[in-house]
């Protein structure tokens, strides 16, 4: 084994060598810069050709490459005697046995290089890492020592456990490691000591308010620097001061017919009595209600109160008695749908909300989310038009997703968590359940089911969303809780309305986001078609957002209505429906 220095471009490529694929621009890009800071800090691996006519590449390649690319004249290299498989073994043992090196270490080296004078932005130059990234490394320093011991082990928790974890105090983290801290030789439960340490947070992004109302409040921000780089992270823990400074905020700026109200147990508004929520685009006469979220978010919903009903001279009722029919009012006519269109609609809302709850918080693994990204782009809603008639899905919304992934000349350049945010806001842009034109169709409950979006459905046991359901209905969601269904369609909804104020919450099992196989296989189907197709889109067909003609008629699936809301008296007596 000898040491020497050698021109780079003098070496030949070993044709043996294991590793054949090539590696990405990012990678290259990334040693490339180590190389130019550094040098090569490891020398490659080398052997005489036979016959004396020069030397082959053993190990190290993308390091000579590299180096070539930097303008080094001369490297350090190792040269080996050749071996009789022409280094075959020596490649793979080489390429197979190499472990990165874990956080903890990451961030030792750091502090080593910190300790001789380095600083971060030049550590981040060397490396060919984003600074940010320097800076969530050193963020260790504020964890516990022994918790560090744990996690140079391999036992590392997920980002937002080490966000957590580094955001405690060393006294919290000490109490908390005492009584979490692992056997000898198991891994720890790393979300129970995050959970332990977890304190609300209220950031700045969600804040209405500005700095005057900051500051009379006492409010001071902390900066989160295990957040996205591209939103701001600067947060409170003082939940009191932040949602006070909210809601004056709310009184200073209610609109006209706007009034503040508060949130129920599953943090929907409560609007005033007899109020009908709307869920499309407000008209001029209706209300708005301003309210703050679970996040101490303020968030806006219209409705609309009823008109006085017009008697024309004549005396109602004694008593101001209801004209309505009574729940149990026998009409014959054709059978209720289970749920009404309103209903539908509101299904749509909150299949939405969920699904994109669902996306922007829920875990997803890369391969799961690149598959959704794709999937995404293959919803009924999705249209590409010309760039004289753009939509709000047009290239331009997409571009400005994708923006954060380019470099000023052009060029791709992006850590994985630009990826993530980038996939994640283009999925929510483009998946949507909501009835009408935006609906995704089947692609959208795929992709909630995927991921996981029941799970962030609201609670449905309500008055509002229980009205919009048949008597069959309503009687199986009480038989699945083990509830007597009542002589009357209000008792029964009454008792449901109560049941669910008090216990669990209640999901139509009608909507989850788990497809009807019959779409899938429709779905399956309309791909087969397309296969042939010439590609040029004239397909001759009008397709609405459900995937029907929207100007067909005969689809008695659901209860027409003309004005796009609940069905009208008449319709209702003849459907079948009691009306309220």
């Amino acid at each position: 084994m000898q040491l020497m220095k050698v021109d780079p471009r003098a070496l030949k490529d070993n044709p043996d060598n294991t590793r054949q694929s090539k590696s990405t621009p990012q990678a290259d890009a990334l040693l490339l810069a180590t190389i130019k800071a550094v040098g090569v800090i490891q020398p490659p691996v080398i052997f005489p050709e036979g016959g004396g006519n020069g030397y082959v590449i053993e190990a190290g390649h993308r390091r000579t490459r590299m180096a070539i690319a930097a303008g080094l004249e001369e490297i350090d290299v190792i040269v080996v005697e050749a071996a009789n498989d022409n280094g075959a073994m020596r490649s793979m043992v080489e390429n197979i046995a190499r472990e990165p090196l874990n956080p903890v270490d990451q961030w030792r080296g750091i502090e080593r290089l910190v300790a001789l004078g380095w600083t971060e932005e030049a550590i981040a130059v060397a490396l060919a890492l984003p600074v940010r990234q320097i800076r969530k490394l050193r963020l260790l320093a504020n964890v516990l020592p022994s918790m560090l011991d744990q996690m140079a082990k391999g036992d590392m928790p997920n980002e937002q456990q080490l966000r957590t974890i580094a955001a405690a105090s060393s006294e919290e983290q000490k109490e908390v490691w005492k009584a979490h801290k692992p056997k000898k030789g198991d891994t720890a439960a790393w979300w129970q000591i995050a959970n332990g340490l977890s304190k609300t947070r209220m950031h700045a992004r969600d804040a209405s308010f500005g700095d005057d109302l900051r500051l009379a409040y006492g409010i001071e921000w902390a900066e989160d620097l295990f957040g996205p780089a591209d939103q701001d992270n600067r947060y409170t823990t003082n939940v009191e001061a932040f949602l006070g400074a909210q809601q004056e905020w709310m009184a200073s700026n209610l609109p006209k017919k706007g009034a503040i109200v508060e949130v129920n147990n599953w943090g929907q508004p409560e609007l005033p009595k007899k109020a009908e929520r709307v869920y499309g685009k407000p008209a001029k006469g209706d209300c708005t209600a301003m309210y703050l979220d679970r996040d101490g978010k303020v968030q806006s919903v219209h409705y609309r109160m009823p008109e006085p009903r017009k008697t024309d001279g004549r005396p109602g009722p004694a008593g101001g008695a209801s004209t309505e029919a009574d729940d149990d009012t026998d009409v014959v006519g054709k059978t209720r749908p289970e749920v009404t269109q309103k209903g539908q609609d509101m299904i749509g809302d909150f299949r939405t909300d969920a699904l994109h709850e669902a996306l922007a918080r829920t875990p997803i693994e890369d391969d799961m989310l690149m598959a959704l990204l794709v999937m995404a782009f293959a919803g009924t809603n999705v249209r590409v038009d010309s760039g004289a008639n753009d939509t709000v899905f047009g290239p331009k919304r997409f571009q400005r997703h994708v923006a954060r992934l380019y470099s000023a000349d052009g060029r791709l350049s992006f850590d994985m968590d630009s990826v993530r945010v980038a996939a994640r806001s283009v999925l929510i842009d483009v998946l949507s359940c909501r009835r009408g034109m935006s609906n995704s169709g089947v692609v959208s409950r795929i992709a909630g089911d995927a991921i996981g979006a029941d799970g962030f459905l609201p609670n449905m046991g309500t008055e509002d969303f229980l009205l919009c359901l048949s008597r069959q209905a309503l009687e199986a969601a009480a038989k699945s809780v083990d509830l007597v269904p009542r002589s009357r369609v209000r008792e029964t909804r009454a008792a449901l309305v109560d049941h669910f104020a008090a216990d669990a919450a209640f999901v139509l099992p009608a909507a989850l986001f788990a497809p009807d196989p019959k779409d899938i296989a429709d779905l399956m189907k309309h791909a087969d078609d397309l296969v042939g197709d010439d590609g040029d889109g004239a397909q001759g067909e009008s397709i609405g957002a459900d995937g029907f003609d929207p100007t067909a008629t005969g689809h008695d699936d659901l209860v027409t209505d003309p004005v796009g809301d609940a069905a009208s008296d008449e319709e209702e007596t003849a459907y079948g429906i009691a009306a309220e």
